[in-house]
């Protein structure tokens, strides 16, 4: 009877309950369509741009000149002198608010529009809807409360990653709101050894078959994060050397890690040589040489390089290291008693060890004369506070700040505030004219120290690289504020930089490449160990001696540089020693002490060794030393001393006048063992010891006996005759043995 009702009744409840959930659903659509989020400029729009390379240099970046008078700031880090150039510039011809698909933002970009960079946005992409939408609202520069971008996380931030594998990175964006947003496609990434890791624009990376460490740069809006991966070679690890301080620990460890195993502990002779030509720019003497390798004495490494510490060739040897890298430059006739007590201010600090933060206070805040006070001369080549903060960032801190003159750092945090409020340190040193042709008296000039930002126009008080240093009096030296923030132990660069820098000195790479680009975006290979160097040179005071021993006696410096079946290719982990052609003045000395010769220098007493030379101008008086890439002291970069070889050098060694006159010079080693009457193996064996800081092997000792006592007449040797050594047999075993790559190397 109530059957039909009942149905109908049924059908009428799940119409009206089809009706609520539809309208819940719509409601619910429009509420999220309503309270959808306006385009941000600098959040939404700006990161879109940068993605698609229209803020680059080569592109429409200031930095790069711009493009048909459109410029965009270097990736976007002034976004409103781009949200004007894209809006108010030009007419504002560049958008089409009526039909906002018409712009020329977007047409440009999809290349609908001729352009010359081609198509960077589709327009089925994010990024142009965002774009269009922007547009669509009124192409505002703020629309309200925004939040402001705080940091960038990479996910994950390490990682091991086996060679040929994939590992795909997320990129997290973090704002003051406390909201975070995935940015992967739209980051950008970048890596710094692309031998090693390659990364596409998704932020995939791509392992190649390198084993060791790579660090892939993530960065969006001036915000950067690190991804850092471990390559592993996986090779089996019998046996590793003894531990004998904690920079063994750290670099075994990583090479426990890697499966990279390390080569053995070098015999004496390798590390006699070896060590005293990286403490003293010097071969081992003959005599240096018979009592080490005779020695039975556990510690005689140890006690090798405490003597080579003492030695005054150590002093000479690390003055021609810094004199360079801090512009020791003749440019005038009038140079030479400045250049010379600047050096001889070097060179004593080096012997008496004068602490290494007392050594730069004594630089950066000296005044007076030249003859009072020598390292007044850094400011007589050193005269713009520009290039006074940069080459002070980039010898002392690291820190390359040249580009941020202009705009802001592409690889850094470093803005033009940045750059000026270092330049504010060096604003108040006066000048006054001296009784000497070209000197001045360097002296604090009492005033307000500050610097103009050109850009902005602001006058800015001093800053050291975003840390403030305190208010600083009229009557205060602003340089000296300077050198107590660069010393103190908080300071994330100074003991770094030196560190990074003295490790490449003995091992051919810094931990950070190059060592004076010191920046998160360029991480240390082994950060463990970079900590570990920085923390004991703080404690010790800043102890240049102490930095050198503890790397000396450390196995790992005293490792063969014979590789093994499975570290030849290691570049970056120190599973051997790497070695290196031997500096100009190094293999100039060592050319002389071979031969038995002397080099003269002008202004200086006979003998003066090479690596003594106070100032450029020998460089440029010598055909040797510029041949081998002596550095001229224009530039505080390391990479102003030529390393690698050529064929200018060979050619030079092979057959130039000058390396002829030493073979043949009277009084010389060839002429001298000519006339002995020493049995000839004992003459070959001093010249074995001479060059190599060994005794020849018996093949050697054989051929080298057989050239000097085999007759040759009409270009052929005469069997079963014997003749006795001349001058000239010598001279050309001297020259074969100059030639080797065991002499010209350290090893």
């Amino acid at each position: 009877m109530n059957i039909l009702p009942q149905a109908v009744s049924t059908r009428r409840l799940f119409f009206a309950l089809t009706l609520l959930l539809a309208s819940l659903y719509l409601s619910s659509a429009t509420r999220a369509e309503d309270v959808k989020q306006p385009v941000s400029f600098v959040n939404d729009v700006i990161p879109i741009l940068t993605k698609a390379g229209c803020n680059m240099g080569t592109c429409h970046a200031k930095a790069g000149g711009g493009q048909n008078g459109f410029q965009l700031s270097l990736l976007g880090f002034e976004p409103l002198e781009d949200y004007d150039s894209l809006v108010k510039e030009a007419h504002g011809r560049r958008l089409f608010p009526v039909a906002p698909t018409q712009s020329l933002l977007l047409t440009k970009a999809t290349n609908e529009t001729p352009h010359g960079g081609g198509k960077r946005l589709n327009r089925d992409s994010d990024g142009y809807r965002l774009i269009q939408r922007w547009i669509e609202e009124g192409a505002k520069w703020k629309t309200g409360a925004e939040p402001e971008l705080v940091s960038v996380e990479v996910q994950p931030e390490r990682g091991l990653v086996e060679m040929g594998e994939k590992q795909q990175l997320k990129a997290i964006a973090k704002y003051s709101d406390g909201s975070t947003r995935n940015v992967t496609h739209t980051a950008l990434y970048e890596s710094n050894i692309k031998s090693m890791a390659d990364v596409d624009e998704e932020g995939l990376v791509k392992v190649n078959d390198i084993p060791g460490k790579v660090a892939i740069m993530v960065r969006y809006q001036g915000k950067i994060a690190v991804f850092t991966a471990a390559i592993p070679l996986n090779a089996p690890i019998q046996k590793v050397p003894s531990e004998k301080n904690f920079i063994d620990q750290h670099v075994f460890a990583n090479l426990k890690e890697l499966g990279i195993p390390p080569s053995p502990v070098c015999d004496d002779a390798t590390f006699l040589r070896r060590v005293t030509i990286d403490i003293c720019g010097r071969f081992p003497t003959e005599e240096e040489t018979k009592t080490f390798l005779a020695s039975t004495e556990a510690d005689k490494r140890d006690k090798l390089v405490e003597r080579l510490l003492q030695s005054p060739n150590y002093a000479d040897y690390f003055a021609s290291k810094w004199t360079p890298l801090l512009k020791n430059r003749r440019d005038a006739a009038s140079d030479i008693t400045p250049n010379f007590a600047f050096h001889a201010w070097i060179r004593d600090s080096m012997l008496a060890n004068v602490p290494y933060d007392q050594l730069v206070r004594e630089l950066l805040g000296a005044t007076g004369t030249v003859v009072s006070n020598p390292p007044v001369a850094w400011y007589k080549r050193v005269k713009d506070p520009k290039e006074q903060l940069e080459d002070i960032a980039q010898l002392f801190l690291g820190v390359r700040m040249q580009c941020a003159q202009c705009h802001h750092h592409p690889f850094e945090r470093w803005s033009q505030d940045d750059y000026y409020g270092l330049a504010a340190f060096f604003s108040q040193i006066g000048r006054k004219p001296t009784g000497v042709q070209g000197e001045d008296l360097i002296f604090h000039q009492r005033g307000v120290a500050q610097a103009k930002n050109v850009k902005s126009g602001e006058m800015l008080k001093p800053v050291a690289l975003g840390d403030s240093v305190g208010e600083i009096s009229p009557d205060e030296d602003p340089r000296l504020k300077l050198v107590n923030w660069m010393s103190s132990p908080e300071n994330p660069f100074f003991a770094k930089a030196l560190v990074n820098r003295y490790w490449k000195h003995f091992f051919k790479r810094a931990l950070i490449e190059p060592e004076d680009d010191i920046r998160d975006t360029n991480p240390p290979s082994n950060p463990e160990l970079m900590a570990a160097l920085e923390e004991h040179f703080i404690k010790s005071g800043f102890d240049l001696k102490a930095l050198v021993k503890v790397i000396t006696q450390s196995h790992t410096y005293q490792l063969s540089s014979m590789p093994n079946e499975y570290n030849l290719h290691d570049r970056q982990n120190y599973s051997r020693f790497y070695p290196r052609r031997l500096q100009a003045e190094v293999m100039l000395d060592s050319i002389d002490d071979l031969a038995g010769s002397t080099s003269s220098f002008a202004n200086l007493p006979p003998g003066t060794r090479a690596i003594a030379l106070p100032d450029n101008s020998y460089t440029n008086s010598s055909a040797f030393l510029k041949v081998f890439g002596r550095p001229n002291s224009a530039s505080v970069c390391e990479c102003e001393r030529e390393q690698t070889s050529s064929l200018a050098q060979s050619l030079h060694l092979m057959n130039s006048n000058e390396v002829k006159s030493k073979l043949a010079a009277g009084g010389g080693r060839a002429a001298q063992l000519a006339k002995e009457d020493e049995p000839i193996e004992a003459r070959v064996k001093e010249l074995y010891m001479a060059a190599f800081s060994r005794e020849p092997r018996p093949e050697e000792l054989q051929t080298a006996i057989e050239f000097l006592t085999t007759p040759v007449e009409d270009g052929k040797t005469k069997a079963d005759a014997k003749k006795k050594p001349t001058n000239k047999d010598f001279q050309d075993l001297i020259w074969a043995l100059m030639n080797t790559k065991e002499f010209l190397f350290n090893h």
